[in-house]
């Protein structure tokens, strides 16, 4: 990928000579002869490296327009003068300049500031990838033999180009699979760049993806690139593919096959060079029958497909994704809770018909709600029946422990009506029942006679 060098000067042949060189070195250059049309080109075009002049004649200076772009653009910037002193290169450096270079300029110093300066903006980018996600290698929890084999795919074709789709149902981990790819790609050093086909309005979509030009709509006050222009040189994920408008959809496949658009409003062309992974929990075989998703464009993004298994499907990995889950919620403050064999049996003979997502939402839950170091399976049985029996309201006698007067009493009513209702489970054996609700007998049994229950 070609780097863009942006040349803020007010002299002609600085121009001339610089972007010959340039060219030479195989950058593209860019030329204005003013900082106010400096940044307004920043605003259209996507550049990597700026030479700007400190006396501009009228207008902005150098030093001001520094200023605005360390602060909205976060671009190296290497200043050249023909009338540098000490003291103005020591200002242009502290305000944010990454070199000072004089006139009459040096081409090889000019090159050499260059290479070192873009170096530089690429191992702060890498930094800020580094602290979005964390050291932590993103992988895939379990080891059953669905997840190893969808762990072996990744690994084939991460280094690769190939485009990916990954499909599965809600809540599988169409998105960690992305990572995965991403983490293991040629890419991983640049941010991947995503966007929800979903969450995104209609009339919005084609501006998300292909950037759009100052006045091309109702509130389009400035210029602004698109995803696809931020995605050169590294890696697209378009995360539910399925529920893009057919018209979208035409004018993707041409950007795909093409590699290059126009931004909305704009007449000039863009190449870029994307890898694109996509995603959809949708049947595309299906929804392609109906009319509402093209083939063409099917065939074009299933290169390699990675199907996702449910959850239900691999429910022997329920205890390392527990464990897992856990420890990430320990990052957000919450203690780590152990589960008894018994919970742990109920969780992996769930259903789980919204996969990993719900269980856990459910873990978490149970961090949350459950006072006791170990979570037994009955404090699984009360958070999780809720979810496949709702809540009733119209039960008068569901009602009825919470109808008291004062918390005090509606306490009392709830612990009779669970000691009662555990009792029978045991057949009245207080012994079973203490062991069962992780109650010492002695406590259980001045409980249930404070609480006036017979056995």
């Amino acid at each position: 990928m070609n780097k863009r060098i942006l040349i803020i000067d007010d002299e002609v042949s600085i121009q001339e000579s610089l972007s010959g060189i340039l060219e030479d070195e195989g950058f593209t250059p860019l030329c204005t002869s003013s900082a106010e049309e400096g940044l307004e080109l920043l605003e259209r075009e996507s550049i990597d490296l700026i030479l700007l002049d400190i006396w501009l004649g009228e207008g902005m200076d150098g030093l001001s327009a520094l200023d605005i772009i360390r602060e909205q653009h976060k671009l190296p910037v290497i200043m050249i003068s023909g009338h540098g002193t000490i003291e103005t290169a020591v200002m242009a450096t502290r305000r944010g300049a990454f070199d000072f270079i004089e006139k009459p300029l040096s081409y090889d110093k000019i090159i050499l500031a260059i290479r070192n300066g873009l170096r530089f903006s690429e191992l702060e980018q890498e930094n800020r990838i580094l602290r979005q996600h964390g050291k932590q290698k993103i992988r895939l929890t379990g080891n059953s033999p669905a997840i190893q084999h969808l762990r072996s795919q990744i690994e084939r074709v991460a280094p690769s180009n190939a485009w990916v789709l990954i499909r599965g149902e809600h809540g599988t981990g169409k998105e960690i699979v992305a990572q995965a790819v991403h983490q293991l790609s040629a890419a991983a050093k640049r941010p991947m760049i995503e966007i929800n086909c979903a969450a995104i309005p209609e009339e919005l979509i084609e501006s998300e993806l292909f950037g759009h030009e100052k006045g091309s709509f109702t509130g389009a006050h400035s210029s602004r690139q698109g995803k696809f222009d931020q995605a050169d040189g590294g890696i697209l994920f378009l995360d539910e593919i399925g529920d893009m408008s057919l018209t979208t959809q035409a004018k993707i496949l041409r950007i795909l096959q093409e590699q290059k658009f126009e931004r909305v409003g704009g007449q000039k062309t863009i190449n870029v060079n994307v890898r694109v992974l996509a995603a959809t929990n949708k049947n595309l075989e299906e929804e392609i029958e109906q009319g509402r998703f093209r083939a063409d464009l099917f065939y074009r993004l299933n290169v390699v497909p990675l199907v996702l298994p449910l959850l239900r499907d691999r429910i022997e990995d329920i205890p390392l994704l527990v464990a897992d889950l856990m420890q990430g919620l320990s990052a957000k403050g919450l203690k780590v809770r152990e589960f008894s064999d018994g919970a742990m049996q109920i969780l992996m003979s769930h259903s789980w018909p919204g996969n990993v997502r719900e269980l856990k939402n459910f873990i978490e839950r149970l961090a949350i709600m459950c006072p006791e170091q170990t979570i037994h399976s009955d404090d699984v049985r009360l958070f999780l029946n809720p979810i496949s029996q709702p809540f009733q309201a119209t039960d008068s006698q569901a009602l009825a422990p919470y109808q008291a007067e004062t918390f005090k009493e509606a306490k009392k009513n709830f612990e009779a009506r669970y000691l009662q209702m555990k009792l029978q489970e045991n057949n009245g054996n207080i012994s079973q029942t203490a062991e069962q609700i992780g109650l010492e007998r002695s406590h259980l049994h001045k409980k249930l006679k404070g609480l006036e229950l017979e056995t």
